[in-house]
């Protein structure tokens, strides 16, 4: 029979995580002390952040940890950085279509 290491962390450990949110002219980076067992949208809420930008909306705006979309409800480590996503302008495919497009009309131009 093989023995399994468990580590528990004590219920008053204490970590440090980082909250982000960024807009075209600035970006923040929070960092807070939260509680083992703390959900994303508690940390959102204890690093004040929403405060500070007042557009952010938590049932519309997508968020995550290190770029993959994480729920409210997930529980955070140790150094990971929530991010909070903005809404797209514009589709990147469709800008990208559009940006080839436009290219291959210009070459052609240039050709005439």
């Amino acid at each position: 029979m093989k023995a399994r290491l468990i580590l528990v962390k004590p219920s008053n450990f204490v970590m440090q995580v980082e909250i982000a949110y960024a807009l075209p002219e600035k970006q923040s980076l929070i960092a807070v002390e939260v509680a083992a067992g703390t959900t994303l949208k508690q940390a959102i809420e204890e690093s004040k952040i929403l405060q500070l930008y007042p557009q952010i909306d938590l049932s519309k705006n997508k968020t995550g940890i290190f770029g993959k979309i994480a729920k409210l409800d997930a529980i955070l480590r140790e150094k990971d950085r929530v991010e909070i996503y903005r809404d797209l302008i514009a589709d990147p495919k469709k800008v990208r279509k559009q940006r080839a497009a436009e290219g291959k009309n210009m070459r052609n131009d240039k050709k005439s």
